[in-house]
């Protein structure tokens, strides 16, 4: 089977499954089980917390290597090659994921959490909060976006030769960035901690999950489609036990200041709507295809949450606003992503010239 050939299998996977469609909810019944056993059953949790070997939590790096590398599999580097037939659409993209997003969310969460909303967050975790914010917007979408771009009737190629390069600039970016940037917002991290978190989080889960791709794609790719099909759940079974892990440590402090979520999902909205809207107008703008614009748009906005999570964790602990502000990066992503899919797809007239919009 030809590198095209499987890339654009691959890359054309199943519509949203219920399960992934109504994420939002099991994500909100996560918040409200894991509160709920970590006020009755205190000692569990704490026992599970002290699991760590420097600085990691064993239990959770296993169920984020769980989470983490049936994604990745679905990544094809080969598809690299394709990256030069729509060079203006990549420009557009890797310009609003690696120049745009991070920096404008470290300005949001400078604006929203540092002065707007500070007197109504707790002052001890102001500094957290941005830097799960950062976190969050430090690392592009990974695998939702292939059903975002699938729904939008995206170029699969184009949305896998992307998601590939992206993936290939995380491996060496993802930490300096990172590190930049909570520099700028004077939070300090050390780097020791940042590369492990990359090393295990980026760099073991890419090399894992590629071999694991060559010998699936090695049977055939009905092989391949039947493999994806049984390990894919795996992927959200570990979110959803990693979130019930994270709010029965953050039950105390949500309990306390319910609003908190609230708050912090205001800026990673807007941080949304506003690259999402930048990457499909610069499209738009440099001459694109409708098919590469609103895969372009969708990659520009949304996040690898579970990557930011698995970081926040370990840089800054499960009680800690870092691992809180990722996970409502999860809370929001497929209702807000949903609605970007609508408005692309309802405003194709308006982008081809032609007046009229399509129904999503």
């Amino acid at each position: 089977m030809s590198a095209t050939a499987a890339s654009a299998a691959v890359a054309a996977p199943a519509p949203m499954s219920v399960f992934e469609r109504y994420l939002s909810v099991w994500v909100f019944l996560c918040i409200v089980v894991g509160i709920a056993l970590g006020q009755f059953f205190p000692g569990v949790f704490q026992a599970i917390g002290r699991l760590e070997v420097a600085q990691v939590n064993l239990p959770v790096g296993l169920l984020i290597w769980v989470m983490i590398i049936p994604m990745l599999i679905k990544v094809d580097f080969s598809a690299l090659g394709e990256v030069r037939q729509h060079l203006r659409g990549i420009g557009v993209t890797l310009f609003v994921n690696w120049l745009v997003k991070p920096f404008s969310m470290a300005f949001l969460g400078w604006l929203f959490i540092r002065q707007w909303f500070a007197p109504l967050l707790p002052a001890d975790q102001l500094d957290s909060y941005i830097a799960g914010l950062i976190l969050l917007a430090a690392a592009p979408c990974t695998a939702m976006v292939f059903v975002w771009s699938r729904l939008t009737g995206g170029d699969p190629l184009f949305t896998l030769s992307q998601v590939a390069l992206n993936d290939s600039i995380m491996v060496v970016a993802f930490a300096p960035l990172v590190a930049f940037l909570l520099g700028l917002s004077a939070i300090t991290v050390p780097w020791a901690t940042l590369l492990t978190s990359v090393g295990l989080y980026i760099v073991i889960p890419v090399i894992l999950a590629q071999w694991l791709r060559r010998r699936l794609l090695a049977r055939g790719p009905a092989a391949f489609d039947a493999a994806m099909a049984r390990i894919g759940p795996w992927s959200i079974a570990a979110l959803l036990a990693t979130l019930v892990l994270l709010f029965a440590f953050q039950g105390e402090a949500i309990l306390k200041q319910p609003l908190v979520i609230a708050l912090l999902a205001v800026p990673i909205l807007i941080q949304v709507f506003f690259n999402s809207a930048l990457a499909y107008w610069l499209n738009r703008a440099v001459g694109e295809k409708h098919s590469v614009a609103c895969p372009s748009a969708l990659i520009g906005a949304s996040n690898f949450f579970e990557l930011a999570v698995a970081a926040a964790i370990s840089l800054f602990g499960f009680e800690s606003g870092a691992a809180l502000a990722t996970v409502v990066g999860v809370l929001i992503e497929v209702p807000v992503m949903l609605l970007v899919v609508h408005l692309v797809n309802r405003s194709k007239g308006w982008y081809e010239g032609t007046g009229t919009g399509t129904q999503a």
